[in-house]
């Protein structure tokens, strides 16, 4: 016979929760690790959009300055053909390094006279297009070394990432489509292409070379949707991949703003250190104006110093309870007028003067009390 057993396995359930801590990341990125992430490198950025436009660039800077650029090649081949006798001559008398390295300089200089255009418009596209995309906030640290970058087991899952599939499928898509924009070109242009034996050189290069700008600009503008595309899943992807869990933006509140339990605490503190200073004003004050018992608010009116009545305390329920009883303890007259009350309790914050609109009620209070305290004084 066997003996029915239960077997108890232990093991922990935080195997089974989710990445991260405080769960699924479901909250929206704060401006705070937005901020974070910027000063790190990461934004939401396609290579795309930029490799487009700087293609697009270059056609239309080769539409622009191929003139320039097909003058100054004439005047460099020319140049060589003319310095071609002395450097023969030179050659018999012995050619210097010094002299090849000046020729060399020369020639140097005269390419990059004519790169000079493709150059800079190449740079203004490239950092516009960067500039519109993510702002302008330069940092270094995306240069500086990390020994993660260095780790097989992060390049593996890299290269089988959800964004390389992404980066997969958008190359095989460009080159699809680069393929089939040059061959519908070429197809159009195939009746031309058959006299380019009929026609001089120049004119063939001239025809060659408007085949190609033109290809090169539908093919950029290709490529430029393409990465507008790439853009909006870029965009999509860092505020999917920036998103939260709850645990984590209580942890970025408490590290910003303090924890809340101690910030409560220390307002409690101060809003008691306030009542006591206000308490202590109101022996001083004139007279107390009550709701009766819902509202009280002292009132001090010193002319040396105060253009009008000043509110030197004020509070309501068990706060006007204390404002009363104090006030009766200290022979401070206590007049009850419910609308001014109401009035400079909403109005007037304490050790402020009352408004201009309250002048006439206030002083008619006044001027009983003074009436009042005078005979008693007699």
């Amino acid at each position: 016979m066997y003996e029915n057993r239960t077997i108890l396995i232990p093991y922990n359930l935080q195997f089974f929760a989710p990445d991260g801590e405080g769960g699924e990341k479901t909250e929206q990125p704060t401006s705070k690790k937005l901020q974070d992430a910027r000063k790190e490198g990461k934004v939401a950025k396609s290579k795309e959009v930029t490799n487009g436009f700087s293609l697009l660039g270059f056609f239309l800077a080769l539409r622009l300055f191929i003139a320039f650029a097909g003058n100054r090649l004439q005047e460099i081949f020319a140049w060589i053909y003319a310095i071609i006798p002395d450097v023969v001559s030179m050659s018999g008398r012995g050619l210097t390094t010094q002299t090849f390295h000046g020729i060399f300089m020369q020639l140097m200089l005269k390419m990059l006279i004519i790169l000079l255009p493709f150059l800079a418009i190449g740079f203004a596209v490239d950092f516009v297009s960067n500039l519109v995309q993510v702002g302008w906030q330069p940092t270094m640290k995306p240069l500086q070394p990390k020994l993660s970058k260095f780790n097989p087991i992060s390049g593996f899952k890299r290269i089988f990432s959800k964004q390389s599939i992404v980066n997969l499928i958008l190359a095989l898509a460009k080159i699809g489509l680069v393929c089939y924009i040059a061959y519908t070109s070429i197809k159009n242009q195939a009746n031309t292409l058959f006299i380019l034996y009929d026609i001089t050189l120049r004119q063939a290069l001239s025809l060659i070379y408007k085949i190609i700008v033109d290809t090169g600009i539908k093919i950029s503008i290709v490529y430029i949707v393409l990465g507008l595309s790439d853009y909006a899943y870029q965009r999509w992807k860092f505020r999917d991949d920036m998103k939260m869990t709850k645990q984590e933006v209580k942890d970025e509140y408490k590290n910003t703003e303090g924890d809340p339990q101690i910030k409560g605490k220390q307002k409690q503190r101060m809003m008691e250190s306030s009542q006591r200073r206000m308490m202590q004003n109101v022996p001083k004050a004139d007279v107390v104006i009550t709701n009766p018992t819902h509202l009280a608010v002292a009132i001090l009116y010193d002319n040396t110093k105060d253009e009008a009545p000043r509110v030197v305390a004020k509070g309501e329920d068990y706060l006007a309870k204390k404002i009363r009883e104090l006030a009766k303890d200290s022979d401070v007259p206590i007049v009850e007028n419910k609308p001014l009350a109401r009035a400079l309790y909403a109005t007037v914050d304490v050790e402020q003067v009352i408004p201009p609109e309250l002048y006439q009620a206030v002083a008619e209070i006044l001027a009983v009390v003074y009436t009042n305290r005078n005979k008693a004084v007699s």
